[in-house]
């Protein structure tokens, strides 16, 4: 009998479901396990090293499930914990498994989006802070010009389901007025947290008709197809028997509630010891 494999998608809450969603949708042959850090969320408030700290021992735990391959569906993760990981934990921990990030798929690409050359980050605080983006844009695009915006509300908003409501009206329009404030020329907006995806019907609300908004998911997914595609020895290694798998750290039954928001549908977890 052949050992599951399966891919492991890892966050701090509920927002990599969003993530997730748009692999499946992409790459449905493969077995997947989700893992949310839901008794230590929210990541974006938290310091390099705690966020480093919390997010290795939940790829590990991935590990020990079988995983060769674990994608870090989150902004604040990929951000403030990939490179240590890839770059001194790996080789020594586990040099034939594989740890990704959403940042470097999504910089990869976001200049072609743009047609002034000015491109909006609408962000955690602890993304926004690690200066990730910027720091990866300049490195395919140099000439792009980037800017910020922290939005700390919009995620509690999405966790309490108020992001359909009018309660989130005034945190949509008060960071988005201050981001395209910082430039006129902004033509591309980009959602660099995955809960976002779920106020895009209120970014749309305010802001201007011509402006580009682009979530992760389908990025992401359609640069996890590349990637395996160009490492088949890494494909080899991820079984594809089309199951799902999610854990999280905190109350089953509380995330089985919340988690069918980001996911559409309902779904069974199982609670995961740390």
């Amino acid at each position: 009998m052949v050992a599951t494999q399966p891919i492991g998608v890892f966050d701090s809450g509920y927002g990599g479901l969003t993530v997730l969603k748009s692999i499946v949708q992409q790459l449905s042959q493969y077995d997947y396990i989700y893992l949310g850090d839901n008794a230590r969320t929210p990541y974006g408030t938290r310091s390099f090293e705690t966020v480093y700290d919390y997010t290795l021992e939940c790829v590990q735990h991935l590990f020990n499930k079988g995983c060769r391959l674990v994608i870090l569906a989150c902004n604040t993760a990929s951000a403030k914990a990939l490179r240590n990981i890839q770059q001194l934990d790996l080789p020594t921990l586990a040099p034939d498994r594989r740890v990704l990030g959403v940042i470097r798929p999504t910089t990869e690409v976001i200049g072609t989006y743009s047609k002034t050359g000015h491109i909006g980050i609408l962000a955690t605080r602890g993304t926004v802070t690690s200066e990730s983006y910027v720091v990866e844009i300049e490195k395919f695009f140099p000439d792009l010009k980037v800017y910020q915006e922290a939005c700390p509300m919009w995620v509690p908003l999405v966790e309490n389901g108020e992001h359909n409501g009018p309660g989130a009206d005034y945190f949509v329009q008060k960071h988005l007025d201050r981001l395209l404030q910082q430039s006129p020329e902004i033509d591309t907006l980009l959602l660099a947290c995955t809960h976002y995806p779920l106020l895009l019907p209120k970014i749309r609300q305010f802001a201007p008709e011509n402006l580009t908004i682009l979530s992760q998911g389908d990025i992401v997914a359609k640069s996890l197809q590349d990637y395996l595609h160009r490492h088949p020895e890494i494909d080899a290694q991820c079984s594809k028997g089309r199951t799902l798998h999610f854990y999280t750290t905190d109350s089953a039954e509380e995330f089985e509630q919340k988690a069918g928001l980001f996911w559409g549908k309902p779904v069974r977890a199982e609670r995961l010891t740390l």
